[in-house]
């Protein structure tokens, strides 16, 4: 099995750059909370062990590994709303969270690593789109870590707001649980009503919750 390595960012250096940034997003699938983006400048010297894509390791490694990011690197974290998500689409909902990720890092990087096949539209620093960016590259690896753990904290404080869905364990995503809760407890504010099951279910004239 491959593993993310430094050879996308040595390219880059060899290029001239010298502050490049992983960046990576999670939460395109879920129906309910935030998109979280994370942008990660490491320092090479200093490179935690055991870095590798977030889908692969444990919670309690993911969560090991993000702290120990955070000791080492110059990392930003942000996120789209769901009201933003239903609004423009997720996918644009996603590259605005990058954007906002990668504007934190201060100061600014001069080149992107960005996870996916697009760069988001209003860049203004020289990037790089990375498919399966997270397996690559060790920037965008240490990234997903970041997003991943921050955007699953999120879902476990909205669980314990809104029992019932599982958030706290499917983090949002359409498990079963999920699809039986919104059709038993109706439609919270943290749903995306832009996604099919979810407006379907507005659409049967089931109740929303506060």
């Amino acid at each position: 099995m491959s593993t993310p390595d430094d050879s996308l960012e040595r390219a880059a250096m060899e290029r001239g750059f010298l502050r490049i940034a992983g960046v990576d997003e999670v939460g395109r699938g879920p129906l309910a909370g935030p998109v979280t983006a994370a942008a990660v400048v490491l320092d090479f010297a200093r490179l935690p062990a055991g870095l590798n894509d977030s889908k692969k390791l444990t919670a309690r490694r993911r969560d090991a590994l993000a702290e120990a990011i955070r000791d080492c690197a110059q990392v930003g974290v942000a996120h789209a709303s769901v009201a933003e998500i239903d609004e423009i689409n997720i996918l644009r909902a996603s590259h605005l969270a990058m954007l906002r990720a990668v504007a934190l890092l201060d100061p600014a990087p001069d080149f992107l690593l960005i996870d996916g096949n697009l760069l988001p539209a209003g860049l203004t620093i020289p990037a790089q789109a990375v498919v399966k960016g997270d397996a690559r590259s060790l920037s965008v690896a240490a990234a997903s870590i970041l997003a991943k753990t921050v955007r699953d904290a999120i879902m476990v404080d909205l669980a314990q707001q809104h029992p019932g869905y599982g958030w706290e364990k499917n983090a949002g995503y359409p498990t079963k649980c999920h699809t039986q809760a919104l059709s038993d407890l109706g439609v919270t504010p943290h749903h995306r009503r832009s996604f099919k099951p979810v407006h379907n279910i507005l659409y049967q004239g089931q109740t929303i919750t506060d």
